[in-house]
């Protein structure tokens, strides 16, 4: 195999068929080979947290008319790391080395847009 043909099969683009955010994995199928993929390890993120040792809670909200229904309040938020879900279509990428791991860098658009983008 030559050196062109492995650096273009390093990044590639696909969609996901199969997820399982337990342990951060997901399966991708190729658009340009219709093979899929192994497990692919999606890469670790960090959502924005303003601190990360107290509770996240929505901004206070102010209530109305004076009854106890509308009184000011706030919504406890449970903020998570994104993780693609099936039909999402991706960015990989590959270890540069024979069988070598592969990871999700993140979520790129809907594949009818990216088609219409490479036609250009």
């Amino acid at each position: 195999m030559d050196v062109e043909k492995i650096l273009s099969r390093l990044v590639r683009i696909g969609t996901v068929t199969m997820a399982d955010p337990v342990n951060r994995v997901a399966r991708v199928k190729f658009e340009d080979s219709g093979q899929s993929s192994g497990l692919l390890y999606v890469l670790a993120n960090r959502p924005y947290v303003p601190d990360y040792d107290v509770l996240q809670k929505t901004e206070k909200r102010a209530g109305g008319s004076g009854d106890a229904a509308f009184e000011d309040h706030d919504h406890d938020l449970k903020i998570k790391p994104w993780m693609p879900r099936v039909n999402a279509v991706v960015l990989t990428v590959y270890l540069p080395i024979l069988d070598g791991d592969g990871f999700i860098l993140g979520e790129i658009g809907a594949l009818g847009k990216l088609k219409q983008w490479e036609d250009q």
